[in-house]
């Protein structure tokens, strides 16, 4: 099984072209939280339909005000993605887990308490073979292009105790790449890089 994975794109993902697999994974941050004259849902929504895939599934990210506003209205938003806001979808065997939350941030889109985010975490289910979430857990490809480790302390329980096959994210952009630690394949899949032009390659990852 071929998976494709993006994370924040911020309204760059008409860069990609056509991409192609058997699963698209968009972890959040499609939108630009200080661009919102061109925060369209249908726009994603079509692009994400344009591309060559059996499945495209997606969360959001801290970016992404216009999906949150959206999910107050239906909780499924796109017609050509599956939106993961802890819960569990189930593709060719493999189960996929999709969480949107972020810490720190009160004024973003998606953020949760530090209560809160432990509550959330303990829903996620052993047996989930790839998880998505926007935020990194600490110490996991979640360093600050200023040195510092933002990633969350209580998903980084909850990833040792589920062990995933595979944990995708983004939210921070300079920690861009992936790491194999304790059986698991951490990908931090940020596909916007400051002072690059466009969007850099989606990951790509044979299940």
């Amino acid at each position: 099984m071929k998976l494709v994975v993006i994370s924040d794109t911020h309204l760059r993902h008409e860069h990609f072209g056509r991409l192609q697999g058997d699963v698209l994974i968009h972890c959040g941050d499609m939108f630009d939280l200080f661009e919102e004259d061109g925060a369209d849902m249908a726009a994603m929504d079509r692009w994400f339909g344009e591309q060559d895939f059996d499945l495209v599934l997606c969360t959001g990210g801290n970016h992404d005000l216009p999906l949150e506003r959206a999910l107050q209205r239906d909780p499924q938003p796109f017609r050509n993605a599956v939106y993961l806001q802890d819960d569990a979808y189930t593709y060719q065997g493999k189960v996929f887990w999709g969480s949107p939350w972020v810490p720190d941030l009160p004024y973003h889109a998606f953020h949760a308490s530090s209560r809160e985010l432990v509550d959330k975490w303990s829903r996620i289910p052993v047996g989930v073979d790839v998880l998505i979430t926007h935020t990194p857990p600490r110490s996991i490809l979640d360093e600050s292009s200023g040195g510092y480790a933002l990633g969350c302390h209580d998903l980084m329980q909850a990833v040792n105790h589920v062990k995933p096959s595979v944990h995708c994210f983004g939210h921070i952009h300079h920690s861009r790449g992936e790491l194999q630690r304790r059986g698991i394949r951490f990908i931090n899949a940020c596909s916007v890089q400051r002072g690059v032009d466009g969007v850099l390659d989606p990951v790509v990852v044979e299940l």
